[in-house]
């Protein structure tokens, strides 16, 4: 018989926090993209302006990115092995959105030294639900 080990309280812990800060992601996207107007009032004119003219690979980079966290995330709690495809999926997600904004744009200049510090908070998280997944995969915790 080929059972799968009883999962460990850390794994629920991080699996929560996860989906509570990629729902975060995926109502910024969502209220960016649908110009939801008591979200989107907190940016300054040029920004919106920055985020309303991505080119088309820029705003796909960006949804893989917040969507692939967040249904990693659900998938983490599902005790998946999937989660690890769909994390990495939102790491290169991720990347593409860092190289148009902090590369091949202003992004930097328009989003301050908070947005780009911002930015590599969520690059320390993406990174480490990665390879938590992954490792909870390989210990068997994910099915």
């Amino acid at each position: 018989m080929n059972q799968t080990p009883k999962t460990p309280l850390h794994l629920w812990i991080i699996g929560i926090l996860a989906v509570l800060w990629d729902a975060g992601g995926a109502f910024d996207y969502s209220a960016t993209q649908f110009r939801y107007a008591p979200y989107i009032n907190q940016f300054t004119p040029e920004q919106l302006e920055y985020f309303y003219n991505f080119p088309s690979w820029a705003d796909a980079c960006w949804a893989l990115g917040v969507w692939g966290a967040f249904l990693g995330s659900i998938a983490l709690l599902l005790r998946k092995t999937w989660a690890v495809w769909l994390f990495g999926a939102s790491l290169v997600g991720l990347a593409g959105t860092t190289v148009y904004s902090f590369l091949l744009t202003d992004g930097m200049a328009v989003m301050g030294e908070g947005g780009a510090a911002f930015t590599g908070v969520i690059w320390v998280i993406a990174l480490f639900l990665f390879f938590y997944a992954q490792a909870m995969a390989k210990r068997g915790f994910l099915r």
